[in-house]
């Protein structure tokens, strides 16, 4: 039996890099706005247009196993269940988009679906809740647009300047760690969530079933050594630079090292915070 984190909050297992990150982003003057205003409610509706009309709707009519795995995710984190919808993509993916808190939505890939497991499937759910529970909202929507929506709304990218959008992939980078927490939290076992980490990065539906786990976490000490030198180190940042996500070795040994910390084993043995009549938890937090 799984324990339900009622009245948990974002700063309870946000990473300390998302935490910088996202306060070097809300220093830049009026970013926050500015976006709001040009990615506001047109673009909520061009996106649920797009994706009602081009992706299936999960629910429990649709695909119920699917909407189940949603709905455990969501209790579990204590946090709304947004729409979810499923995308035929030969890419393995998952992600969401928040603009204003009102519509968000979560994407998964069908090949996503091929190499994982249920209780992986769950794990990315709710690495993509964390998102939403961390309130990354609209610097998560802007990073997205840059790297998955171009495509439809090329004009949009050229609303960042380059710096910009690297500050802003900086901080996805950060933000991801946070996100990795949260799967944990879901899965509540450390090799669930590295698994799906090893499986993004060369799993395929042949091969997801055989891979090694341990063999895969012994690359992290081959990579680590790299730094120890200045050209090993140069490289390392050239190689993540542009990337979205950070290195999934060091994801994976990030979430191997937390799920070992007292503040992960605080977070699942302390005790429930009881709701009142109005649904509200003591101290009146509660997600949106």
């Amino acid at each position: 039996m799984k324990t339900q984190l009622i009245g948990l909050k974002a700063d309870d297992f946000r990473h300390p890099l998302d935490l910088q990150a996202t306060t070097n982003l809300k220093q830049l003057p009026g970013l926050d706005i500015a976006m709001r205003g040009i990615l506001g409610s047109v673009a909520e509706d061009f996106f649920y247009l797009n994706n009602i009309a081009s992706s299936i709707l999960i629910s429990e009519r649709q695909l119920p196993h699917l909407h189940q795995l949603l709905l455990n995710a969501s209790s579990i984190l204590d946090i709304d269940a947004p729409q979810l919808y499923l995308k035929q993509n030969p890419v393995p993916n998952a992600y969401t988009l928040a603009i204003r808190g009102k519509k968000p939505f979560m994407v998964i890939h069908t090949s996503l679906l091929e190499i994982l497991t249920d209780e992986e499937v769950e794990a990315v759910i709710a690495h993509e809740l964390g998102h939403l529970k961390c309130e990354h909202g609209v610097y998560l929507t802007l990073a997205n647009l840059i790297v998955l929506a171009t495509n439809l709304l090329p004009s949009w990218g050229s609303l960042l300047a380059q710096s910009m959008q690297n500050q802003l992939l900086q901080w996805l980078r950060c933000a991801e760690f946070s996100c990795d927490r949260a799967a944990l939290l879901v899965a509540q076992d450390p090799k669930i969530v590295m698994s799906v980490l090893m499986k993004l990065t060369g799993g395929s539906p042949s091969l997801a079933s055989k891979l090694s786990l341990d063999a895969f976490m012994e690359q992290v000490k081959d990579y680590q050594q790299m730094s120890n030198t200045d050209i090993g180190e140069m490289l390392q940042d050239m190689q993540t630079a542009q990337l979205t996500h950070p290195l999934p070795i060091l994801r994976a040994k990030a979430i191997e090292s937390w799920s070992r910390s007292s503040t992960y084993y605080d977070l699942l043995e302390r005790e429930k915070v009881s709701y009142n009549s109005q649904g509200h938890t003591k101290g009146g937090w509660r997600n949106w």
